[in-house]
């Protein structure tokens, strides 16, 4: 049995995946297994990944369902102690598997195991998250998870692992759920488990900013279910603040698209301490004024410059 069983998902990544296997296979740590599920490409992807003869490598196809149905084909067809995530765009440093395995050796008995990243949010720029509450140099678990996650996520797919005995036991990721799926996820285990965290960069997230955000592709976002996080909230504030962040998010966006009904669904359930002056003056401010402030934010963010309203 492998102490590491890596899943890809994979779809259209024909120009990415390359780099993103090889970086597999220049890992320190060798003990590991690949598991790359194919979720109907229509580029090269595939052609691309059968170039690569190792028996490590395990290829599955599936009709295409999305990210979360080939994650959880992963996580079924894997052996490995500890599964770890990596998108077919994204990048691990040659430490990346070492680190986790010794951070799992010092803390057995998390939920996840979390290593630090670096975002590329443009061809030659780099940013840095950083924690509530978190030092730059610590190592160890996590004292708040749902507090020092923000304004970054700790729990970024590419970067943390997670025991498959606690994935199966909840059963993966939802299938359905277009947007924030890996969110409901790690809070999922948040919830429920300690969380621990390396002090060194180990991958880089290759931050994709779509070419378009359209009224459509807004329309037909299907989101976690936030009611089921409803108990949980009341007895944890550090979780009822940061589900709330994602609220507002989901709310500005369809508000900017002018889905008024679906943006009084995900506001309605907020604390009002949590929503802030700077976002009661967005959402005083005409749709289509934010829309002019989301396309100056894309181009900023392509030139290396970056701000966030949650901050």
């Amino acid at each position: 049995m492998p102490f590491f069983s890596i899943v890809i998902p994979v779809y259209n990544k024909a120009n990415y995946i390359e780099n993103t296997i090889n970086s597999v296979f220049n890992q320190t740590f060798t003990d590991y297994e690949v598991i790359i599920i194919n979720d109907e490409s229509t580029d090269d992807s595939e052609v691309v990944i059968q170039k690569f003869n190792d028996k490590r490598i395990q290829l599955y196809s599936q009709k295409n369902q999305g990210v979360s149905v080939a994650r959880n084909l992963g996580i079924e067809k894997s052996t490995g102690k500890l599964i770890v995530f990596l998108d077919a765009d994204d990048y691990w440093f040659p430490n990346h598997l070492e680190e986790l395995a010794y951070i799992h050796d010092n803390f057995p008995d998390c939920g996840m195991y979390c290593s630090r990243y670096k975002i590329q949010t443009a061809k030659n720029h780099f940013q840095i998250p950083y924690y509530n509450g978190i030092e730059q140099s610590f190592r160890g678990i996590v004292a708040d998870y749902f507090f020092s996650n923000r304004p970054f996520r700790i729990t970024w797919t590419s970067s943390l692992a997670v025991p498959k005995k606690i994935l199966d036991e909840i059963r993966g990721f939802t299938p359905g759920v277009t947007n924030g799926q890996d969110l409901e996820l790690w809070t999922k285990i948040g919830i429920n488990y300690n969380v621990a965290i390396t002090n060194k960069i180990t991958a880089i997230y290759n931050f994709h900013i779509p070419d378009s955000l359209a009224k459509n592709n807004v329309g037909l976002m299907k989101l976690m279910d936030f009611e089921q996080f409803k108990i949980a909230e009341q007895k944890n504030p550090s979780l009822k603040k940061f589900l709330d962040l994602y609220r507002i998010e989901y709310g500005l966006r369809y508000y900017i698209f002018g889905y008024k009904d679906k943006m009084k669904f995900y506001l309605q359930d907020i604390e009002k301490e949590n929503l802030g002056l700077k976002i009661l003056l967005l959402l005083s401010l005409p749709s289509f004024i934010l829309r002019l402030f989301l396309k100056l934010k894309k181009r900023l963010k392509k030139n290396g410059f970056n701000f966030s309203i949650y901050e």
